[in-house]
């Protein structure tokens, strides 16, 4: 579920708003700024009015955004008070701490380099227009691409040297998908003149991508000294503006390691259950063997789903309001490389490419055997059920049909990480809680998860407040959290550029809070089904909204 800030068109976008006037702002914030700002992100949700244009990454389009916004936030402001008219302030102002505090365009390379890459792979992911017309609109986006480019060499000041280094390790990828998924996409096309056109803007993409890796290693890469924390007051603000959350950080971190301490005990005691003669990082590796064969893999997660939804249904755990199941798929091609499965769903907006696809990625033929031996370690039993739990039923998946029902069109669409996020890992943990499986071996890939959480959750917040640098991180997550040094490294470097990726846990306990609160409320008359059906229908607003509605006062979250 994509965790940004949306929106969606015209009048309909506040409708929960009283009066015309407030009815005009919602008008002129969508004409004026959003949608002409983001067109990579209306593609996203359906809106393709702007598949031809991509974002102003210069310096007086920085300054331009920044001047929209502070027009629009007062006037916001003036508004009555109301869940939606907060949503879209706490958008305003995260976005203008983003461009005038944080300022990702002078500190972040990848942003430029992978923001392009996405404004192609919205065009190519979903089949919305038929080949030819998507075509032409790639054509259009690629020959601005260059332009963005352009933009980088002058914007980028002081990176820090972490964050030039992983725009340097992206950047093969980001060439491989316009040399090779961007022509596979299109491979119908049959049309000369057209398939010309894209041969010269592709090329001059790969090439303007080319250069700019160049650019990276040999110019920014040795004047790369700048730091890639927040700091504990543009941390805070983030939090507050993002998912409001207003606690300290020192209780946030208290609450964190609790959490964490509470796992580890799980983890152990599960262990002892499976093999008590051996440490439990041995027996977890073990169990990683369990696992089908390649060619069994998407059979094994057909049947993981209905096994799961037979589950949800039989122990009235949520509504699932279609029968529908999204499609289960192996991973496109030019998705393979980044992500083991993924739950793509069409925007609120898609008129067309209406289908949810679960994809599964496989491992590639030619690879030698201890390669997809390894692979598929990332694919053994527990994980399956924890992966299909989390993506599908009752986590992303459900959650996006419950969204068809939202009447609030920017409840609809305008939410907070730490809800969606939440929302799925609470859901993996819930399903075992409530009895979905007794095998300790399937509970141990459930707990070595929300090991891995917690160690965002600590080391977001102490990396970006000066408690503990990269490799305190890194050693983190390997002795803490029971992660392989592969993953702890890869973990600690998201943490750099994705400083609040604590969301999951943070959401996943404020959901448990908000349920034991709502149980004591209801008392009796208590019903699991019921309290995450009422949480589903509130859209994915943060949880501080959520609350109100459901327990009518704004106790804290956590």
């Amino acid at each position: 579920m994509n965790t940004n800030r949306i929106w969606i068109p015209l009048a309909m976008l506040f409708t929960t708003f009283a009066g015309a006037d407030a009815q005009s702002l919602g008008d002129r914030f969508f004409d004026e700024y959003y949608l002409p700002t983001y067109p990579t992100m209306a593609t996203s949700l359906g809106v393709h009015k702007y598949d031809s244009q991509i974002e102003d990454y210069s310096r007086p389009g920085i300054d331009k955004r920044i001047a929209q916004l502070k027009q629009f936030e007062p006037q916001f402001a003036k508004l009555p008070e109301s869940p939606d008219r907060d949503l879209v302030l706490s958008c305003i102002r995260g976005t203008l701490l983003d461009l005038e505090n944080v300022r990702w365009w002078e500190q972040d390379p990848d942003r430029y380099s992978s923001g392009i890459t996405n404004s192609a792979f919205v065009i190519m992911s979903r089949t919305f227009a038929p080949p030819e017309e998507r075509l032409r609109s790639l054509i259009a986006r690629e020959r601005k691409m260059p332009q963005v480019l352009v933009a980088a060499r002058t914007n980028l000041k002081n990176p820090p040297k972490i964050l030039t280094e992983i725009a340097i390790e992206q950047l093969p990828g980001n060439i491989s998908l316009f040399e090779n998924d961007v022509p596979l996409a299109f491979q119908a096309v049959t049309d000369s003149k057209l398939l010309a056109d894209f041969k010269t803007s592709n090329a001059a993409v790969i090439k303007a991508l080319h250069d700019y890796h160049t650019f990276l290693k040999s110019e920014v890469l040795p004047r790369s000294n700048g730091d890639f924390r927040l700091g504990a007051a543009n941390y805070s603000k983030k939090l507050l503006y993002d998912e409001m959350v207003d606690t300290p950080l020192d209780r946030l971190l208290e609450i964190g390691y609790a959490d964490l301490h509470a796992n580890q005990k799980r983890f152990r005691e599960t262990a002892a259950l499976i093999d008590k003669n051996h440490p439990p990082q041995q027996v977890l590796a073990d169990t990683e063997k369990d696992h089908p064969a390649p060619d069994k893999l998407l059979q094994t997660f057909r049947d993981s789903l209905k096994f799961i939804t037979d589950f949800i249904t039989a122990h009235k755990i949520v509504t699932i309001p279609s029968s529908v199941p999204p499609r289960l798929e192996e991973t496109p091609p030019f998705m393979r490389a980044t992500t083991f499965a993924s739950m793509d769903t069409p925007g609120p907006f898609e008129s067309v490419a209406k289908e949810a696809f679960f994809n599964v990625t496989l491992p590639e033929k030619h690879w030698k055997p201890e390669r997809v031996e390894s692979f598929m370690a990332s694919f053994n039993r527990g994980t399956i059920l924890s992966t299909a739990i989390h993506e599908a039923y009752p986590g992303h998946y459900v959650q996006f049909l419950w969204m068809q029902q939202i009447q609030s069109r920017v409840r609809k669409i305008l939410g907070a990480a730490s809800n969606a996020e939440g929302w799925a890992h609470y859901s993996e943990q819930m399903m075992f809680d409530e009895g979905f499986s007794n095998d300790p071996k399937l509970r141990l890939g459930q707990i070595q998860d929300a090991l891995l959480r917690n160690g965002r959750y600590i080391v977001g917040i102490e990396m970006h407040t000066g408690k503990r640098n990269m490799q305190q991180a890194i050693d983190f997550f390997e002795k803490e959290c029971y992660q392989p040094h592969e993953t702890a490294d890869r973990e600690t470097k998201r943490g750099t550029s994705d400083p609040t990726y604590l969301y999951y846990t943070l959401g996943k306990l404020q959901i448990l809070k908000l349920r034991e609160d709502y149980r004591r409320m209801k008392g009796a008359q208590f019903s699991l089904q019921e309290f995450h059906d009422a949480f589903l229908k509130q859209g994915y607003p943060p949880i501080k909204i959520v609350r109100r509605a459901m327990l009518g006062n704004d106790s804290p979250t956590l």
